[in-house]
């Protein structure tokens, strides 16, 4: 969960989305329960169903909807990561084990869908046409977005638009869709739930491209994860476009190279390419554009203490080492 003061006003709600999460993971199936729980309880951020409380309470929610709602976002979120992380190989997330290296690929992926059915067993609960519609056309943009990524995978010609339309659909969307029936959920109007849902989007690509920025300059004792992960399985992030489109010919050689072959060993000729060509400042500039973002799209929200919440999520998210 993340320990910084924009939690503080929703502590209590976090509390009783923590009890709903404990409540709806059971199953008689032990195996579910028990790598449901090791994903859950490894902490991390918790920054979606922390968008849906804090939009949530900004506009001034009458009931309690939203503890169900963040949990579903929560479960969908978790869903992702589990089949991420199979995708991906990946072996180390939030300083621990992947559930798929300790528990196996078959069994990950399988735990992955029953949190997919559980949230939408959830979402059919809460009775409302469009809390279904914004979650499943999520859920929908998001399985679109892995395969997109798929497809740009050792892939040294991958652009800026294209490699942005996977954060879009892959993160972003997510966001969007956490901050939107924040909103909805409170009864805002169609104005107001459309800004939330642009403080998502911008939010969630802000997120990500910092996650990029990390993936090379991060300490894997803050990220929880290995740097250079994204080298290693030939994901053209944005520092790597920046370098095959700005560098020197000699760069633009060894990252085609790289991508193309998901060479891990040459990780610190990259590293040192990315940092003297203004990769990573680049990233970062673009990262800090689409917080600035965030933050002028609640510009007419009403000020709280949930508003100044947000504000300091949206600077969080560029300076954050993790």
């Amino acid at each position: 969960m993340v320990h910084t003061n924009f939690i503080q006003p929703i502590t209590a709600d976090m509390d009783a989305v923590n009890l709903v999460i404990r409540q709806q993971l059971y199953s008689d199936v032990p195996l579910i329960q028990q790598i449901a729980q090791y994903i859950i309880n490894a902490g991390g951020k918790r920054i979606r169903p922390a968008l849906v409380l804090l939009f949530a309470n900004a506009h001034g929610v009458r009931n309690i909807d939203h503890h169900r709602l963040a949990t579903i976002v929560e479960f969908i979120h978790t869903a992702t990561l589990l089949h991420d992380d199979v995708v991906d190989e990946s072996s180390l997330r939030r300083g621990r084990q992947t559930a798929n290296a300790l528990f196996g690929n078959a069994a990950s992926v399988l735990v992955g869908d029953f949190l997919y059915s559980r949230a939408f067993q959830m979402m059919v609960s809460i009775g409302d046409m469009r809390v279904m519609r914004i979650l499943a056309d999520a859920t929908n943009v998001i399985a679109e977005g892995e395969v997109l990524q798929l497809l740009n995978m050792h892939d040294p010609d991958v652009t800026e638009q294209r490699y942005l339309q996977v954060i879009r659909s892959k993160t972003a969307k997510l966001f969007e869709a956490a901050a939107e029936l924040g909103a909805l959920i409170a009864g805002a109007s169609d104005i107001d739930i459309e800004s939330a849902a642009e403080y998502g989007r911008s939010l969630g690509t802000a997120f990500q491209l910092i996650d990029d920025v990390l993936d090379y300059s991060g300490n894997a004792a803050d990220t929880g994860k290995n740097v250079g992960d994204d080298l290693r399985e030939g994901k053209p992030t944005l520092p790597l476009i920046y370098l095959m489109h700005n560098g020197t010919p000699a760069q633009r050689k060894l990252v085609r190279a790289c991508i193309e072959s998901g060479d891990e060993n040459r990780f610190g000729d990259i590293l040192a390419a990315i940092t003297t060509s203004g990769a990573l400042d680049y990233t970062k500039r673009q990262a800090e554009q689409a917080a600035q973002r965030a933050a002028e799209s609640i510009a007419d929200l009403p000020h709280s203490q949930f508003k100044e919440s947000l504000l300091e999520l949206s600077a969080f998210a560029v300076t954050r080492n993790h």
